[in-house]
């Protein structure tokens, strides 16, 4: 992989994680602050360029959590890649939260069959289930999905395959909140050790993009929900 310098930035989920790759050296920050995103994010990211003496006109690309996750925290992540990216004129790429978490599986602890789940609230996950290819990206087998708990299994029966006997390893959210429907379907017990995103996960996801000529303007910078916003009904009662 070529030497390029990167900044990336997730607010997608209750964490707050940034990263920048410049001159050959990583660094980062991650916090979990729920509801603060929009005051921690451009302090976090001021800190780490100016701890690195790096100036966004040094940088090749912004690398964005583009979701799915929390709408306001998305639309956060991508409005200030957005702002950012267009003042200094470079290109964004973005990464799914899902194949983040999945990627830090394998980074962290050599899983290359995954699945994510995170709370999606009213009763639902988002989920996905990935596995590593030859330059160990976690590569996804499956339409990132919103989905009743309680689905989920034939779910991936029916997708990949799943055998029951065989589990892959679990992260997100998703399996601590819907424990009764969900924990016979990951082969680590109790809460997963990964919950959140991290931003180093998606650096190493997207300087591959980045490589791949997969870099867009700014203007392009586009979230992923994945729920239908039909979903947003309101719940009997409500």
């Amino acid at each position: 992989m070529s030497e390029k310098n990167y900044l990336v930035i997730d607010a997608s989920t209750e964490a707050c994680s940034v990263a920048l790759l410049y001159q050959g050296k990583t660094s980062s920050l991650y916090e979990l602050c729920p509801q603060s995103h929009s005051l921690r994010l451009l302090p976090m990211i001021d800190e780490l360029l100016t701890t690195a003496d790096c100036k966004l006109q040094n940088l090749d690309g912004i690398i964005f959590g583009q979701g799915p996750g929390s709408f306001t925290g998305v639309r956060i992540g991508i409005g200030v890649t957005q702002g950012l990216a267009f003042s200094a004129n470079l290109p964004v790429v973005g990464v799914s939260t899902l194949q983040a978490m999945a990627q830090q599986a394998l980074n962290e602890h050599g899983e290359t069959r995954v699945v994510s789940a995170i709370d999606a609230r009213m009763s639902e996950v988002y989920t996905g289930y990935y596995e590593a290819d030859s330059n160990n990206i976690m590569q996804p087998k499956t339409a990132e999905s919103v989905l009743a708990p309680e689905l989920v299994k034939q779910h991936y029966i029916d997708k990949v395959n799943l055998d029951l006997a065989d589990l892959p390893y679990g992260v997100g959210t998703g399996w601590e909140a819907y424990k009764n429907d969900l924990a016979d379907l990951k082969s680590n017990t109790g809460e997963p050790e990964i919950l959140f995103p991290h931003a180093q996960a998606m650096l190493f996801i997207g300087q591959h993009a980045f490589e791949q000529n997969k870099g867009v303007e700014a203007e392009h910078a586009q979230p992923v929900y994945v729920r239908d916003t039909v979903s947003w009904k309101k719940l009997p009662g409500k």
